[in-house]
């Protein structure tokens, strides 16, 4: 039969209406793989070179600072006997007869300071308590100012007002003044603390570092509280808010299991920014003498001791002020790769 070439009859093949095997039920499916909110931020965190060099950085750090000292041959207090101002890989002339006659001598990678103490473990345990200090102050900060902010929003009106009144004036309260003021207010009631048994650590720890500590809860928590707050302001008109509410759940409830577990992105990445921010507030206290007491090292109070050195022994001062540097700088990348990794605006 001939075909009719202006008709608008449609031409159907048998072969058309055959169910779709199953290669081309998969090809067409073009939907991403279903991830959880932590590995999509892993997921991305890791493409970031960056923030990934960062994050390896701050764990060879954190390994010569709390691995190494483990199994280093010399101490921090330890003072060795004709060794004083070594430069690098210098020896004494005791230890340098001793390697003349055979035996093994570790040698002083960083040289020794004026009183013959090994500087390189001097600044692995220097960096341990600056890392220690800026974890357990960003522990105190975020635990503060989280719980702080977020009953703040939560209950909004009046409490909100006092709350935020609050913040405002512990602003204004110079910080190292009241270091300096708790330093000595705090000297007695603790040496008398120190002398009861369990409580040696006092003695280690020093006045100066505990005064750090209680300042960090007095008062650097009130960005972390501002920064909560204005998260919580925006969850709370949420729906599974309201149905919360509706459902009978108690305040306290709502906060910690809805409002502050859906900004954990947020509240991961101002604590990692944090940190860089708490090891430089401890390294400045102690460059200024404010810091942990002698004979145990930060990298702040090792500055300060080698600053009358810099002509001499230059490399004393130059070895802490770097190493301070590279673990501000890579935690301040790592929070911002954090950032781009966990917050949902920046999701390409």
């Amino acid at each position: 039969m001939k075909e009719n070439p202006i008709s608008f009859q449609l031409k159907l093949n048998p072969d058309d209406f055959l169910p779709a095997t199953e290669d081309e039920k998969q090809s067409l499916v073009v939907m991403r793989e279903s991830v959880s909110f932590w590995k999509d931020g892993l997921r991305r965190l890791r493409k970031n070179r960056v923030a990934m060099v960062s994050l390896w950085v701050i764990i060879i750090v954190m390994f010569f600072s709390f691995i190494v000292p483990l199994f280093y041959p010399y101490s921090y207090e330890t003072q060795v006997k004709g060794a004083n101002s070594l430069a690098p890989f210098e020896y004494s002339i005791e230890e340098q007869a001793m390697r003349d006659a055979g035996e093994f001598v570790f040698p002083h990678i960083f040289g020794t300071d004026k009183m013959g103490r090994d500087y390189a473990i001097r600044v692995m345990v220097g960096s341990r308590i600056s890392l220690m200090v800026g974890l357990i102050a960003t522990a105190i900060i975020l635990v503060i100012g989280s719980i702080y902010g977020s009953i703040a929003a939560f209950f909004g009106g009046w409490v909100d007002l006092v709350m935020m009144r609050v913040v405002d004036i512990i602003y204004t309260v110079p910080d190292i003044l009241l270091i300096v003021l708790l330093s000595f207010a705090l000297k007695a009631p603790l040496a008398e603390l120190a002398a009861l048994p369990g409580f040696g650590w006092i003695n280690i720890v020093g006045t100066n570092l505990i005064s750090i500590f209680i300042v960090f809860a007095l008062l650097y928590w009130v960005g972390m509280a501002r920064m909560v707050r204005s998260q919580i302001l925006i969850l709370k008109e949420s729906e599974y808010v309201t149905a919360a509410r509706a459902l009978g759940a108690k305040s306290g409830r709502i906060i910690k299991k809805h409002l502050l577990t859906n900004c954990i992105g947020t509240l991961i990445v101002t604590t990692t920014l944090q940190i860089p921010s708490s090891i430089f507030t401890e390294s400045f206290l102690s460059f200024l003498g404010l810091g942990v007491a002698v004979p145990l090292p930060s990298l702040g109070s090792l500055a300060s001791e080698a600053i009358n050195g810099l002509n001499t022994y230059p490399h004393l001062l130059f070895i802490p002020a770097l190493l301070i540097s590279l673990i501000i700088l890579s935690f301040n990348l790592l929070g911002d790769g954090l950032r781009d990794a966990f917050d949902p605006k920046m999701k390409n």
